[in-house]
């Protein structure tokens, strides 16, 4: 039996260099590609995905199926540190949620992500 392995987790977007240049500054990762349509950054760990990035000619209409769940020291100082890269907040914090408060912030094209306490 063949079992597939994840190699990318792709990011659609229309402005490739800008949320290319936003997630590899947020995540302090290198951008390894930059070609044409498509983008990476250095992969999530040892053997781990990359975080690819592709250029589509629709925008973003909906809520994302699909986000990055980000562990930090801190949410609040992270959060301002995303704002400063061009995040804004999808919400306030979420403080009363079963275990750990989280916020959900948006990149620069309205891709959700979490930033969760470590």
């Amino acid at each position: 039996m063949t079992i597939p392995k994840v190699t990318n987790l792709v990011f659609d977007c229309a402005d490739l260099d800008a949320v290319t240049t936003f997630w590899s500054a947020l995540l302090n990762m290198k951008i390894t590609s930059l070609e044409g349509d498509w983008a990476d950054l250095e992969p999530l760990g040892p053997g781990g995905p990359v975080l690819s990035f592709q250029l589509v000619p629709e925008g973003k209409r909906v809520k994302n199926r699909l986000h990055l769940d980000l562990a930090v020291p801190d949410i609040h100082e992270a959060g301002e540190r995303a704002r400063a890269l061009g995040a804004t907040p999808a919400g306030e914090p979420i403080e009363n949620y079963p275990g750990r408060a989280f916020r959900v912030w948006r990149d620069p094209e309205g891709n959700e992500f979490c930033l969760c306490p470590e």
